[in-house]
């Protein structure tokens, strides 16, 4: 294989790809990792990591840590995440800067013989790339955010520095459980021996499911919320640009004032405060991170990590925005952005994939917008009409699309100058739109 589309194309082809088939490609085992990092001559073994796990959030706070780690000056930070949106190196980067086109062909060509022999999945082969390839660059330091659960996770052959987990909602229940309890047994998977962990948010169900296995694993373990807390957010505009701003405490008392984020939605409040809860364990353990460099690494995640599909705002007439929060728990918080939005009338473009279950979102939409149901372009996205026929139980009204381009164009089109388009419900609408 010659070139890097060629490559892509026999990853897809070649490999069973959860975000395209769902869980028929999950693997419930660590072993061909195992087996392929062992051939690789276990790379994850040759750079020092922060692992991260998560419902919601897990990919803010891997993207604020790597920024963070920039600023501060350390050479080659490496940033691990999944799904991609556009380009698959996106999941690969060093210093913000996507693994090169090159590297991708090299890998494949070079690895097809084990890869093919392990019979891997595209995930369990994305995993062993990164891990190379941080290797190969000298990464002082890798940010890894897991795919999904986290103790059968790819990633969680990794010896972190410290592990951190967001928080716990429902999702991917067919594969982590459907109770939050279990869910977090299967996040807390990533925590290990004598290793710090950081937990975003306390929450009643879960709290003694990461104390017990903290406890078993000799791990201290710190709940950001319990000594970090964001008070009085604002969005601010400078230079056209707008930031979201907040005041942080630290155990009740006035520690950061003007804090500015280049992630504007309000929801980045609990993943920056899971960022200084870590950066606070990183400084224990002998890393030099000052409150400037927090500040920078904040108020640059974008521009120094291209992370895409947060709060995005991709054009201002009409304002459209698309954010890949799609659970309960992301959608709610992004209904709660809207609100603080201002706009008349909002053209939802919405869809959704098969292995979900549309009803615990839908319930929290507005029924006064107007819906543009729409499929991603992935087997698993959920017809669009068998979509549309849901939501009308909830009294959400609109038309159907085949593509979310034709969704989007339309919702633009019927869109007045102060109104507002937003785009989402799926990673895979958001990547469509991009």
């Amino acid at each position: 294989m010659n070139t890097y589309g060629e490559v892509i194309d026999y990853l897809y082809a070649r490999l069973p790809v959860f975000q395209r088939i769902g869980p028929a490609a999950y693997k419930a085992s660590l072993d061909n990792i195992i087996a392929l990092c062992n051939a690789l001559d276990n790379p994850q073994q040759k750079f020092k990591s922060i692992h991260i796990a998560g419902t919601n959030g897990k990919g803010s706070t891997s993207h604020y840590l790597a920024s963070v780690l920039q600023s501060a000056g350390y050479k080659n930070v490496g940033l691990h995440t999944s799904p991609h949106l556009k380009d698959f190196r996106e999941r690969i980067k060093t210093n913000g800067i996507p693994m090169s086109e090159q590297d991708v062909i090299d890998f494949v060509n070079e690895h097809k013989a084990i890869t093919e022999q392990i019979d891997c999945s595209f995930f369990e082969l994305s995993v062993a790339m990164t891990f190379w390839y941080f290797a190969k660059q000298h990464c002082e330091i890798a940010v890894i955010e897991t795919g999904l659960g986290g103790r059968l996770d790819s990633t969680n052959i990794v010896s972190p520095i410290v592990s951190v987990i967001t928080n716990i909602s429902f999702d991917h229940m067919a594969l982590l459980g459907n109770t939050l309890p279990l869910i977090a047994a299967e996040k807390a998977g990533i925590i290990k021996p004598n290793t710090p962990v950081v937990i975003g948010e306390t929450q009643t169900e879960t709290e003694p499911v990461f104390e017990n296995k903290a406890k078993e694993n000799h791990s201290p373990i710190y709940f950001a919320d319990s000594i970090y807390k964001a008070i009085n957010p604002k969005q601010t505009e400078e230079n056209g640009k707008l930031y979201l701003s907040i005041d942080i405490l630290k155990n009740g008392k006035q520690h950061l004032q003007n804090l500015r984020s280049e992630l504007n939605g309000y929801y980045q409040q609990k993943n920056i405060c899971t960022l200084l809860a870590t950066v606070d364990v990183l400084n224990e353990s002998g890393y030099k991170i000052t409150e400037d460099n927090s500040r920078d690494g904040i108020a640059k995640v974008v521009s120094q990590t291209g992370l895409l599909g947060r709060w995005q705002t991709l054009s201002q007439n009409p304002l459209t925005i698309a954010d890949t929060g799609h659970n309960t728990a992301g959608i709610k918080e992004v209904m709660a952005q809207i609100q603080t939005t201002p706009h008349k009338h909002l053209h939802f473009v919405f869809g959704m994939v098969n292995d979900k279950e549309p009803d615990s979102v839908l319930k929290l939409l507005p029924i006064d917008a107007t819906y543009y149901f729409c499929k991603a372009n992935i087997p698993r996205a959920l017809n669009e009409k068998e979509l549309a026929g849901i939501a009308a139980k909830y009294n959400l009204k609109g038309e159907c699309f085949s593509t979310v381009k034709e969704a989007l164009n339309a919702a633009r089109k019927n869109a007045a100058k102060d109104d507002l388009v937003f785009v989402g419900g799926s990673t895979f609408i958001v990547a469509d739109a991009l």
